[in-house]
């Protein structure tokens, strides 16, 4: 500030307020008791100005709101010389309430053709320059009133979306009303006739910079009516006819820098630009095809004082040739320049240009995706995506940022990244170019920032030194903001930070937990990319148990439930319902499994989420009630919300679905068969077939679960005639015999000798045959042949004659090691109860052989199990431990 304000209020009277000299805050030593105890109205006028000038516009409106002293100073013209309005809701009440502040407004971004409308509305008369972000529904009579009303104007930025709407006329509109315009960039302009650009030419004579870009038509031969143009942009303009193009732009008088980059250029028109064009003083060329064959750039690298900027050139040293001392050795030619203390004007503004130029065609570069690209971005790419994040234009830093953030996902579906390229940032120290840019007080600059941060955790390299630069604390700060738009890319940090073990006690440390629970109590549900992070966070954390007890403690359990509930969105729903499921994956000393079931509504939600159309949502709601059922009472309680019925209809219909689904479809139905009352009525509702049917996959995963699951319903005798009736005894044999899971194999087993020990008649009907009359099925034939496979199995873990021998010699350290090689460590999990002891008890007492062995076997097993003591009727718990899922954020473009 060149002046000093003067003073508006008078200092305070009274004693016990201390006063706060420039010495005192420069120094940074206040303590919070000097805070509390401090007249913040003593500070000088210019002082607190510049204390606003820090804060956004929300800080700026509550710190005004204190007082009338800082309500008047808040509302200085020196603040309001820039507006941006792209994450925030603009509408004509909004504009209408910032007008008084507009009056000397300079410098505008809004975002989406509603904002455009309500532009008009700020009475911002003395704007020069204007800049929309996705602008693809702006409409000729948005622009032509926005120009009408703001004559000032001297720079125009639409884009980086096509702008499909806007037409020659309104561009002539433009030049009409709008005579200082020295910039004018659009994108994705469908045609600009010759009318439109000669309009240009004779009411805008201070015109210099111009950016046609991504254009479908453009009128080549009236461009050359554009004598004052200094810049002239045509990157990924369609349809030029260039050697009319070379002819004329060729004559330009005060032409020095021309982009014709991702066009179909030929190598004709650049021979003309380069050898005809006075004041060429930079082509740029990137991703043109004609320099992707044999041509050799080098030859034309630096032709009269000229320079052509390739793919196939070094950048670096192309843009270093423009300065008169370029024998250096620069690695980094924009850091070279922004460190000169004696810098040329013209220079100034190529590099700037430069600057820009790059910035959109990287962007768009990245955003494409092209495999060809692999070697360039690790070669030079990078490097000048590193070198852009130091511009000193806020602009370029943000596409850059937006770049890293791009570049760098190869498979945005699946969330992959190239991790060649996120090394190159690594090595680039653009992690923390990256969150210095999160610091700044630019919100658009925080969330792409953010948002590169994010993509580039991806790679655990990457995320460990995120991690080790303070960018957990960064984001957990950014997650916080009030911006939507921050909030969200630092979510997904967080989001993809919390993969794995490495950084979840750091993000608990860093207040993460509670920012994250905190987003979706303060956010709605339309803001569902969000929500969606935030909650794909908090399922992460869960995964760990101490975490786990963080999340509820901040309420996150409650918030968990209330989006499973009422939120439609399928995104948000998934990452909630997997949230749930790894929070109820815990233990008996984490409360909770217990506290989900408890919250109101919650588990109504889960099975009315496994009717979803949406897979991912209905494999995490299986996956929470199968972790959930480990509950006694929110066993009968999932039961009772009608989850019996709905798991059935799931796994019924899960026959061609992911092996997730099927898993967890089948476990949820395991963890309900624990009790008899379960059991019988998922026999009854069909889940039998289903199983049976899973019971075949090749998935170890998926046979064994179902396998588990049959394994409880065949203790009942009316579960055991479905299963022998609906063919699964076969199934059980094959898996008995043929899987590679021990575990598959032990269950098969145990259902199998619970079919086949005597509770069912020696022939049951088996359904209709082909003639049409009823089958039967010989129990007696197929239960010697299941017993003998069951015999195998149990035989196949040690040698008769050593076992014998052992047994024989009662000797304890033989008889442990046979026991110890009987035994199926993955059993451990199980949980018997008495019902189950007893009748393994009463199968020793059995004539037949094979049932006293596997008997035998199984009670073996149970010395490892934890027997329970309680008087109760189930079979036993899952096996296996409560699913707990991981995953990773997908990136996604920023939206209106």
């Amino acid at each position: 500030m060149n002046r000093r304000v003067r003073q508006k209020c008078e200092p305070s009277q009274e004693k016990d307020k201390s006063k706060i000299t420039s010495k005192t805050l420069e120094c940074g030593c206040l303590s919070s008791a000097t805070i509390s105890g401090v007249d913040w109205t003593t500070l000088p006028d210019d002082t607190v100005i510049q204390l606003f000038s820090y804060l956004n516009y929300r800080d700026r409106a509550s710190l005004a709101s204190t007082c009338r002293t800082f309500r008047l100073l808040g509302s200085s013209p020196c603040l309001w010389g820039s507006l941006d309005l792209r994450s925030h809701k603009f509408d004509t009440a909004a504009a209408i309430s910032l007008s008084p502040r507009c009056k000397n407004l300079r410098r505008l971004k809004f975002l989406a053709a509603g904002s455009a409308d309500a532009i008009v509305s700020l009475q911002a008369r003395a704007v020069r320059e204007i800049s929309g972000d996705f602008c693809r529904d702006i409409t000729d009579a948005a622009l032509s009133v926005i120009a009408a009303r703001h004559e000032m104007l001297e720079s125009v930025y639409l884009g980086p979306d096509a702008c499909e709407r806007i037409s020659s006329d309104a561009i002539k509109t433009l030049a009409y009303c709008c005579p200082r315009l020295q910039r004018l960039w659009m994108t994705g302009v469908k045609e600009v006739n010759v009318d439109a650009i000669d309009a240009l030419a004779k009411h805008c004579r201070q015109l210099k910079d111009v950016g046609f870009v991504d254009s479908d038509n453009i009128d080549e031969v009236a461009l050359g009516n554009l004598n004052s143009v200094k810049f002239l942009s045509v990157a990924g303009t369609r349809n030029l006819k260039w050697g009319s193009a070379a002819q004329v732009w060729s004559r330009l008088p005060c032409l020095m820098c021309l982009d014709v980059s991702r066009t179909d250029v030929n190598l004709s028109a650049v021979t003309g630009f380069l050898s005809s064009s006075q004041n060429l003083k930079v082509l740029s060329a990137l991703n043109c095809p004609v320099f992707e064959g044999e041509v050799d750039s080098n030859t034309m690298h630096n032709h009269k004082g000229k320079i052509l900027l390739t793919f196939l050139s070094d950048m670096f040293k192309g843009v270093a040739s423009l300065f008169a001392d370029n024998s250096k050795n620069v690695t980094d030619v924009f850091q070279y320049w922004r460190r000169l203390n004696n810098r040329d004007k013209n220079m100034d503004e190529i590099v700037v240009w430069i600057e820009c130029v790059f910035s959109h065609s990287l962007l768009r570069i990245a955003e494409n995706n092209l495999k060809e690209f692999d070697d360039f971005w690790l070669t030079q790419g990078a490097a000048v995506l590193l070198s852009l994040l130091r511009s000193s234009q806020e602009e370029v830093q943000e596409r850059a940022a937006t770049a890293v953030a791009t570049f760098v996902v190869i498979d945005d579906e699946n969330a992959t990244v190239d991790c060649k390229r996120a090394e190159a940032i690594l090595r680039g120290d653009g992690i923390r170019l990256l969150l210095n840019l999160s610091r700044s007080c630019q919100e658009g600059l925080q969330s792409e920032a953010a948002k590169a941060i994010a993509n580039l955790s991806i790679d655990s390299k990457v995320a460990k030194a995120v991690a080790q630069s303070g960018g957990i604390n960064i984001l957990a700060n950014l997650a916080k903001s009030m911006n939507r738009l921050v909030a969200e890319e630092a979510a997904g940090g967080l989001w993809n930070l919390s993969v794995g073990d490495d950084h979840k006690g750091a993000i608990a440390e860093a207040g993460g937990i509670k920012a994250l629970v905190d987003l979706l109590f303060k956010w709605p549900s339309s803001t569902e990319g969000l929500l969606e992070r935030a909650t794909g966070a908090l399922a992460n954390l869960g995964a760990d148990e101490k975490c786990s007890l963080e999340v509820a403690v901040a309420g996150g359990i409650h918030a968990l439930v209330m989006l499973a509930r009422t939120c439609k969105f399928d995104g948000v729903q998934e990452q909630a319902a997997r949230a749930l499921a790894n929070l109820a994956a815990h233990g008996d000393n984490n409360s909770n499994n217990a506290s989900i079931g408890q919250e109101e509504g919650a588990l109504q939600a889960l099975v009315q989420l496994t009717y979803s159309q949406n897979e991912g949502v209905r494999q995490e709601a299986a996956g929470a009630l199968w972790n959930l059922s480990f509950d006694d009472k929110n066993r009968e309680a999932i039961a009772a919300a009608g989850g019996v019925e709905a798991l059935v209809a799931l796994a019924q219909s899960s026959s061609s679905a992911s092996r997730g689904l099927q898993e967890r479809a089948a476990g949820a139905l395991w963890g309900l068969s624990v009790s008899e009352t379960n059991s019988i009525a998922i026999g009854r509702q069909g889940g039998i077939a289903p199983l049976i049917a899973l019971a075949c996959s090749d998935i170890e995963d998926v046979h064994e679960t179902a396998a588990g699951a049959l394994w409880n319903l065949a203790f009942y005798r009316e579960n055991a005639l479905q299963i022998a009736q609906d063919g699964g005894v076969k199934s059980l044999i094959h898996l008995c015999s043929s899987s590679t899971s021990r575990m598959a194999r032990f269950m098969a087993a145990l259902a199998l000798v619970y079919i086949f020990d005597g509770r069912i008649d020696s022939s049951v009907p088996a359904g209709p045959s082909s003639s049409g009359s009823t089958k039967t099925l010989n129990m007696d034939g197929v239960g010697r042949m299941a017993l003998k496979h069951v015999e195998e199995f149990v035989t196949s873990f040690y040698d008769p004659q050593t076992f014998h021998a052992a047994a024989a010699s009662l000797v304890h350290t033989a008889l442990a090691q046979i026991a110890e090689a009987i035994r199926i460590q993955e059993a451990g999990h199980l949980r018997c109860s008495g019902a189950e002891i007893d009748r393994f008890l009463r199968m020793l007492r059995d004539p037949s052989s094979i049932l006293k062995s596997c008997s035998a076997f199984a009670l073996l097993q149970e010395s490892t199990y934890s027997l329970c003591t309680e008087s109760v009727t189930c079979c036993r718990c899952c096996i296996n431990s409560p699913y707990c899922s991981q995953n990773i954020c997908k990136n996604r473009a920023s939206e209106p």
